[in-house]
């Protein structure tokens, strides 16, 4: 059984950095590409980053081009988004997601975690 576990949220002022991190067990976590969404208050929860099984090819929603990275390590089953130059606009609750099978790109989401909260202060 796959399971995501996010860390690393909290409450940071505007332009400030987090990086959260996401502890996937259950499976070869190499096997598979990773993806990060968010969910703010009152609004639907959006694409943020995906990365491929070997961390070579990422991509990003254009809300977050050149403030976000995507990266993991396969030797700790984890995977990062590192957050710069944060805006109140991103605060939300961010989740780790994963594919059920190895595809890239990858469409849709089988796997979630439980998520991290991100609150950025003005």
């Amino acid at each position: 059984q796959v399971q995501l576990v996010e860390s690393g949220g909290g409450l940071v002022q505007a332009g400030g950095s987090l990086r959260l991190s996401c502890a996937a067990s259950g499976r070869t976590f190499s096997r598979y590409a990773m993806g990060w969404f968010r969910q703010a208050p009152g609004k639907e929860r959006e694409f943020v980053a995906a990365i491929d099984r070997s961390g070579v090819s990422t991509y990003y929603a254009d809300s977050v081009k050149g403030r976000f990275t995507i990266s993991r390590d396969n030797a700790k089953n984890t995977v990062y988004l590192q957050i710069d130059s944060l805006k109140h606009e991103d605060t939300a609750v961010y989740y780790c997601a994963a594919p059920s099978g190895n595809y890239w790109p990858v469409k849709r989401y089988e796997y979630w975690g439980q998520g991290t909260q991100v609150t950025v202060s003005s």
